[in-house]
């Protein structure tokens, strides 16, 4: 009985350890709301657009040991700027419905890549994009730089806005190309 009784409490010591050591692994990215922004291109028949998107508070919760992550990245949808005032207030209005749907938001949900804590890292997140209120499945090819706490992350995607349910932009014989280039720059502290 005395033996069970230890055995039993070795156990339990042990999977406490273990928790601990799985809690502990766990690193949060914060994000720097003031540094950090999505870039946009969309190329039509006869121009070029470049734009930005505001990132509101945002936090990405990871694993390195064993690549899992949760936690969102959101941009605010109401701030999207081209540089002409007329075609953001249509964008807003008719493409990304900012009446109804005030964010953009990616989930990340595992990785893949090795992360070094210092340094460059080269890694591919897959997640959850939202956008009208409907999320479809990524993969985001990032690039990431450590340098103590302090973290930089930039990604590149191409969104099929129209296949996903937004409102094509093309007019007459201006032809909006069906996808939208997103460069996404993330910079925050990281905490171990």
């Amino acid at each position: 009985m005395v033996m069970y009784f230890r055995c039993v409490m070795l156990v339990a010591c042990a999977g406490m350890v273990c928790a601990g050591t799985v809690e502990a692994q766990q690193q949060t990215l914060t994000v720097d709301t003031g540094k950090s922004e999505v870039h946009f291109t969309l190329v039509d028949t006869l121009h070029t657009v470049h734009g930005t998107f505001k990132v509101a508070p945002s936090e990405v919760l990871f694993s390195p040991e064993n690549g899992t992550a949760s936690g969102s990245v959101v941009v605010d949808a109401l701030s999207g700027v081209s540089g002409n005032s007329t075609r953001d207030k249509r964008m807003n209005k008719e493409e990304l419905k900012v009446d109804q749907y005030k964010t953009v938001t990616f989930a990340p949900v595992r990785f893949a890549g090795k992360f070094n804590g210092s340094g460059d890292s080269a890694l591919t997140v897959h997640g959850m994009f939202t956008i009208l209120g409907v999320a479809h499945e990524i993969d985001v090819p990032m690039q990431m730089q450590v340098n103590g706490t302090q973290f930089h992350a930039m990604g590149m995607f191409a969104v099929p806005y129209v296949k996903w349910g937004m409102k094509d932009p093309s007019l007459f014989a201006i032809k909006v190309n069906k996808e939208v280039q997103i460069d996404l720059l993330l910079v925050g502290t990281l905490q171990h």
